[in-house]
């Protein structure tokens, strides 16, 4: 098993940044892909960015250039910088974990709770 908390969401205005934190206990983190997800109300929950424990990163096409996805794993810690953020980027914003490299929220099989992120204009 493998435990997931979330923190640093919170409210901000347009253009202002937030960094998210997935902290990670139990089995051996080090060796999965962990990505980040978000849901907006009445929406489905949509990929952001993953990166694979060797630090290869992958980012949806909308997220490039403002969101930066880095992990510790001496800290057992994923982290989402996220840039100049807009009202769109408003949703609950949950990491996962998988051992395999993909952007389908079905194939991770380990969940945090989420960290909600509101962003006002």
């Amino acid at each position: 098993q493998v435990q997931l908390v979330e923190s640093g969401g919170g409210l901000v205005q347009a253009g202002d940044s937030l960094r998210l934190s997935c902290a990670a206990s139990g089995r051996t983190f080090t060796t999965y892909t962990v990505a980040w997800f978000r849901q907006a109300p009445g929406k489905e929950r949509d990929f952001v960015a993953r990166i694979t424990w060797t630090g290869y990163t992958y980012y949806a096409d909308s997220m490039k250039g403002r969101f930066t996805i880095s992990r510790d794993n001496a800290k057992n810690t994923v982290y989402l910088q996220m840039n100049n953020l807009k009202p769109e980027d408003t949703a609950v914003y949950y990491c996962a974990a998988s051992v395999v490299l993909t952007t389908s929220p079905l194939s991770y099989s380990y969940w945090g709770q989420g960290t909600q992120v509101t962003v006002s204009s």
